[in-house]
């Protein structure tokens, strides 16, 4: 729905406050044209603002919009591909959608709210029989124990607003659109037998209808903050920028920082990098999907950056440095009071093990790891190529069959700094 929320304004079925119905998805299953979310609204004369497949299911959708509107009752259609029957309605791509279909008559408190909210970064709807819908300002800072108006939507029923809290949190936070599946307050018994119950005959119970909330978030892309203006910052500003990041890059030190070839991160910023985290975080410009990449190898920076980063709830914290770096940067936190579990969530040496040696393959190497770890949980490594921080052994593959003098200046020099 928020994808109509620009449009709706305008449009004039919506102005003049004709009966329609807005068609949502909120299920799909393997290749779909569009993302949950994705709405249009179709009114009793048939106009329609917005698209759901690109053709393949819309003259569908329309036709049970306007039936929902007759019998004024919400409906969910499922749209498939068909091999056996080449006339039947479905999705040639062969994904499947499930299609979620409200009527909302003019002045409607769903409508209400959309006319009157300006913006909203997220919508909450209630999908069943009682339906409603509330806009959220702040997603990443919503507390659902804390708001009142879920808290309504839900019907004022404690229990059922504990249950929701941590999904819909999660999905607000994440920027990302889903389903949460609530069961009745009415569903739930007190779980006392007693000899009375037992003897009592067997009576028919109709079972209550889950509690359905659809939750749409949108949220300003993630920050990536890059610290370490080098070559290796250099190519992992682009590379951060590729997966959808707003990128910073900082450097305490300004004739490196103000180097053009920088020019192309988001934000440059000439500062102690601890000071920026944590001026950045009391200005409550972080947030749980802040990235933090530290790539300036460097103790005096290193060691005050990672305690800040360590104190905050951020999404990934990585740092370049030898295996060697990495032993002494831990005793230094250490010995500096960070506890251990905040350590546990320090990747270093940075990046999966894929043998990266050039700064473009270690810009891959470190975004490979923060789209593991963003995908699976929290847990980095992936089958074939763990995370260095996981793993153990030279950082850098070693050449196949050195020659003297190679072999000769691999036993007199230290392992290259970069990780």
């Amino acid at each position: 729905m928020l994808d109509l929320m620009p449009s709706l304004g305008s449009w004039r079925p919506a102005v003049s406050g004709q009966l329609c119905a807005v068609a949502t998805i909120v299920g799909t299953g393997g290749s779909v044209p569009r993302p949950l979310g994705t709405s249009m609204m179709v009114t009793e004369d048939g106009e329609i603002l917005g698209s759901l497949s690109g053709g393949c299911v819309e003259g569908a959708v329309v036709e049970a919009a306007l039936e929902a509107m007759r019998d004024g009752g919400p409906r969910l259609e499922s749209f498939g591909y068909s091999a056996e029957d080449a006339f039947a309605v479905g999705l040639t791509c062969g994904g499947e959608l499930d299609v979620h279909i409200q009527p909302l008559r003019a002045g409607s408190a769903e409508l209400s709210v959309l006319a009157e909210t300006q913006h909203p970064a997220a919508l909450i709807r209630r999908l069943d029989a009682e339906g409603g819908v509330m806009a959220v300002h702040d997603p990443v800072r919503f507390r659902a124990m804390e708001s009142e108006e879920l808290a309504t939507l839900l019907g004022d029923h404690p229990s059922t607003l504990f249950a929701a809290a941590a999904q819909v949190e999660r999905l607000l936070q994440g920027g990302r659109a889903g389903l949460v599946r609530l069961a009745p307050p009415e569903g739930c018994i007190d779980g006392w037998m007693t000899t009375e119950r037992l003897a009592m005959p067997p009576q028919e119970e109709t079972q209550p209808e889950p509690i359905t909330l659809f939750i749409e978030s949108r949220l300003p892309a993630a920050r990536m903050l890059v610290f370490g203006a080098n070559d290796f910052g250099a190519a992992l500003l682009p590379a951060g920028q590729l997966l959808g990041y707003n990128v910073t890059l900082c450097d305490a030190r300004p004739a490196f920082a103000t180097q053009s070839r920088f020019s192309g991160a988001d934000q440059v910023v000439t500062e102690w990098p601890h000071r920026y985290l944590e001026s950045e975080a009391a200005a409550g410009r972080i947030d749980a999907r802040t990235v933090v990449c530290i790539l300036t190898h460097d103790p005096k920076f290193d060691v005050p950056l990672l305690q800040s980063a360590l104190r905050l709830r951020l999404a990934y914290v990585g740092a370049m440095g030898s295996r060697r770096s990495h032993r002494q940067r831990i005793d230094a936190l250490l010995e500096a009071g960070t506890p251990l579990e905040s350590l546990e969530r320090l990747h270093s040496p940075i990046g999966l093990n894929l043998g990266a040696v050039t700064p473009a393959e270690v810009a891959v190497s470190i975004t490979a790891e923060i789209i593991a770890h963003r995908g699976a949980g929290g847990q980095t490594s992936t089958p074939g190529f763990p995370s260095l921080r996981d793993s153990t052994g030279p950082i850098h593959p070693a050449p196949i069959s050195p020659t003297p003098i190679q072999a000769a200046a691999q036993h007199l020099t230290q392992e290259d700094p970069w990780t």
